[in-house]
């Protein structure tokens, strides 16, 4: 893919970046934004704050995307090339025992187990980013605690890979080396979701709308909420793309070995790193400005003695009505209530979670009951970063589309189709199950009857049935995911961006434990009721979500204007380049 060089920071609010700007009136015109990294804005005279009137009536268009988000878009990518690797082949890993059947194999725990193990290292790894997210917001900045991250990231890597070696293995070593290998990773994967939305976010400097002529003579708005959005769904692409390293792990797993397929993804967390460090100086890096965490603690309960309301705690409301003055300022109690409605609407994921899981285990599960034709099981999972591919500039076509009719297609709308999407997706796994479990030779006890030749033989339908459920989930993942962490970014308040990222993954850690909860009856043929309660439930929050969310969608501008504001004092006193 050719990459369209984006070394200006247009974005930005400093001087040098409006000089930048300038230099480049004679060169080429705003181009359409697409979800591919080909995107850029041509100022042919200098911006200015856009008035109400302006943003209302004149298209909306991204930002250049920075030298520096590149970089960390391309680490990342590297990163989740190595988590998703990992992953990939953990449920044959532990489910199957080595050289059982057609499906590789190594500590032989069985289905519930091993989905029960899978299911407490995401509920691990999700609780793990708070930890982080108070060491970056507080003490040593989300640059710095990246890098922690990953060196414990990298110690779980290397133990994972020593001990699936067949010397290891015949010596006991994969169960106890894969548990301590989980417990590393699950550190290094929680720091990454805690800091690594953030700190892509901090590498664009918001500012508040501008308006800027093109060489056609359009007036437009360069928004840097589209901008936000289109920088999270280039990360969320690349990272689609490097999450295909799941068909290289799966066949390696398959043709050689699970050693081989851990050998490769920590080759390629090494690459991560190696890129985060050369580049350190051309990062935006934001330092933490001191702990608003106990601040906010008394905002809370002054809110609970005032009539469990946060407005009567501010600092005018206490003037009058008690007489007391209070140490914060009205504005720190507006920044409070927006972090906690965004903490509100990602609580609303854990249904959501708790759905797209199914696609590290049970899906993989159901994969190896019916005709692989020579496909490892595990990998057909790798089409739901293909879907992804695919849609994802399509669904950013359409939101240049919507933007270029003035139609709003706004945050709690676009998670309320995720939902629904997401929905659809259990609705046909419940689908396909019934067709595995109304196929011989085995029926509902796929693989485990003695027509099977000893778990030799599945079902007798083809694998590729499963690969619609890929492409709808990719539609719900792609539309709720970046606009999870999109709305987390925007919506936190300057020095708690990190803290509110962490609380995604809190949410997701409440999916995992439902999905343990729900364990004893991932197995046949109690799975089929599973899939159809899952469908129907998750259909239901879509609608209760959009009932409850839908009027905060209605002053979605006003919000973000907040943000620009307090990012544009935030860059001026806080931001450091190193």
């Amino acid at each position: 893919m050719r990459h369209e060089e984006a070394d200006s920071q247009s974005g930005a609010v400093d001087n040098e970046h409006v000089a930048e700007a300038n230099t480049r009136s004679n060169s080429t015109a705003l181009k359409k934004e697409t979800i591919v990294p080909s995107v850029a804005t041509e100022v042919i005279n200098q911006p200015r704050d856009a008035t109400e009137e302006e943003i209302k009536t004149l298209r909306h268009v991204s930002d250049r995307i920075p030298t520096a988000a590149w970089i960390v878009i391309l680490a990342g990518a590297a990163e989740r090339a190595t988590y998703f690797g990992i992953i990939a082949p953990w449920q044959n890993y532990m489910q199957n025992a080595r050289e059982s059947n057609d499906n590789p194999g190594a500590l032989g725990l069985g289905q519930s187990t091993a989905t029960n193990i899978f299911n407490a290292f995401f509920l691990f790894s999700f609780l793990t980013p708070m930890l982080f997210a108070l060491l970056s917001d507080i003490y040593i900045g989300r640059y710095k605690s990246l890098m922690a991250g990953l060196a414990l990231y990298l110690i779980g890597c290397l133990l994972l890979l020593l001990t699936s070696l067949p010397v290891a293995l015949d010596h006991g070593a994969g169960l106890p080396g894969l548990i301590l290998a989980m417990i590393f990773i699950g550190f290094g994967a929680g720091c990454i979701r805690a800091t690594y939305f953030p700190f892509i976010g901090d590498q664009y400097v918001q500012k508040k709308p501008q308006l800027l002529r093109q060489h056609n003579d359009e007036n437009v708005i360069v928004d840097g909420t589209r901008t936000l959005q289109l920088l999270y769904n280039l990360y969320y692409w690349f990272t689609n793309v490097a999450a295909l390293s799941t068909i290289a792990t799966t066949f390696l797993e398959k043709e050689v070995d699970f050693w081989a397929a851990y050998a490769l993804c920590t080759a390629c967390l090494c690459i991560s790193i190696i890129i985060l460090v050369l580049w350190a100086r051309r990062l935006v890096r934001v330092e933490p400005q001191g702990n608003n965490l106990p601040q906010a603690v008394k905002v809370a309960l002054c809110a609970v003695r005032s009539g469990w309301k946060l407005e009567n705690a501010k600092q005018s409301y206490q003037m009058v009505h008690s007489g007391e003055t209070v140490l914060w300022s009205d504005k720190f109690v507006d920044e409070l209530k927006r972090g906690l409605l965004a903490c509100r609407v990602i609580l609303s994921y854990v249904i959501f979670y708790l759905c797209v899981n199914q696609m590290f285990n049970n899906l993989v599960s159901q994969a190896g009951q019916m005709n692989l034709h020579g496909v490892p099981n595990d990998m057909i999972q790798a089409f739901s970063g293909v879907a992804c591919i695919l849609i994802g500039p399509l669904i950013q076509h359409l939101y240049n589309f919507l933007a270029s009719q003035k139609i709003p297609f706004r945050p709690i709308a676009r998670i309320a189709v995720a939902f629904m999407f997401c929905g659809g997706t259990m609705a046909y796994a419940t689908g396909v199950q019934k067709l595995i479990y109304v196929t011989e030779p085995c029926y509902d006890q796929p693989r485990a009857c003695q027509a099977s030749e000893n778990g030799k033989l599945p079902n007798d339908i083809n694998v590729w049935v499963q690969i619609p459920i890929y492409f709808i989930l990719a539609v719900g993942e792609i539309l709720g995911f970046v606009t999870a962490s999109e709305y987390a970014y925007s919506k936190a308040p300057q020095d708690m961006k990190t803290m509110v990222q962490a609380f995604i993954q809190v949410t997701a850690c409440a999916g995992s434990a439902l999905g343990m909860a729900l364990s004893p009856v991932a197995k046949d043929p109690d799975v089929l009721v599973m899939y159809a309660c899952l469908a129907g439930v998750m259909t239901l929050s879509a609608a209760l979500f959009y009932w409850r969310f839908r009027k905060y969608d209605k002053i979605d501008e006003e919000l973000n204007q907040m943000d620009f504001q307090e990012a544009a004092e935030g860059a001026s006193r806080e931001s450091s380049r190193c």
